[in-house]
């Protein structure tokens, strides 16, 4: 081969070489798996709850305050509603019941309670028959230190429609007057449910009650006289709302069959409730 024929040579190999020479490298392909996301940042736990308030707190401390301003009928107006609920709270009845009987043995002034003047042939005995009240509850309501009043006298008496309602279950005789709670107390019930069940009244009053036992008659003071101080006769033979000298009967199903209060207790009912007062007894 002449010079001439390896220059055309070598020439081609270049050019050849020049298509062999490498290109840039394709991306790689993508993967099919998505990247891993980032973990959310963690949600801040809640802050706990506030403490909660008491059912009935706020018109608890209301009516303290009223009372403590001698405002007591303003002060059992503000937990009327709560003791009219069916679970009302227990320190919600219990200060009612003390607010209902300070009004009413007091002559604090109360939208139930009637302003009378004592006019020429007024006894006590005719203005409690005429307001259905018991004399000893005009008498202690407005400070009398007897049954004798002067023409001009003013009084104030409470005119309530009072009915019981006994709990043989939880032990329990609750006051109402026109059907609202007014107080409640412990008592004790008769047991292997002796305690009649149903619709009663009140049809007499004893003060210092004698008990007959049988055949037998035990005097009020005689320890066998287990009556108490005072005696609410129902309309169902042998049966009453009584005092008891042994405390430990109430709350408990353990009596003879009558329902049984604290002489305490027993002296507050017999000088508000007038005969014919109903008197339900449920189980």
């Amino acid at each position: 081969m002449n010079v001439f024929s390896r220059g055309i040579a070598v020439l081609l190999f270049c050019l050849a070489g020049c298509e062999r020479m490498p290109t840039t490298a394709p991306p790689p392909a993508a993967s099919a798996t998505p990247p891993p996301v980032p973990p959310a940042a963690a949600t801040p736990a809640p802050a706990p709850p506030a403490d909660a308030v008491p059912v009935g707190a706020e018109e608890l401390q209301r009516a303290r305050d009223l009372r403590a301003a001698g405002r007591l009928a303003e002060a059992r107006d503000v937990l009327q509603p709560l003791a009219d609920l069916p679970e009302a709270p227990a320190d919600v009845l219990d200060l009612i019941g003390l607010l209902n009987t300070q009004i009413l043995f007091t002559p604090a002034p109360a939208p139930e309670k009637a302003d009378y003047t004592v006019v020429a042939g007024d006894t006590l005995g005719k203005l409690a028959a005429k307001f259905n009240t018991p004399v000893a509850l005009i008498r202690q309501a407005n400070h009398l230190s007897s049954d004798l009043i002067r023409i001009g006298t003013r009084l104030r008496i409470y005119q309530a429609e009072f009915a019981l309602i006994a709990n043989k279950t939880a032990n329990t005789l609750t006051v109402t007057d026109r059907g609202r709670f007014f107080k409640r107390y412990r008592i004790g019930t008769g047991e292997f449910s002796k305690t009649p069940v149903g619709q009663f009244k009140i049809v007499s009053r004893q003060e210092k009650p004698t008990w007959y036992r049988g055949d037998k008659e035990i005097p009020y003071g005689d320890p066998e006289n287990v009556l108490g101080t005072h005696w609410l006769g129902l309309d169902i033979a042998g049966y009453g709302i009584h005092g008891t000298w042994d405390n430990s009967v109430i709350g408990k199903q353990s009596t003879a069959g009558c329902l049984r209060l604290t002489n305490e207790d027993v002296a507050e009912l017999y000088t508000m409730l007038p005969l014919g007062t109903p008197v339900t007894i449920r189980e």
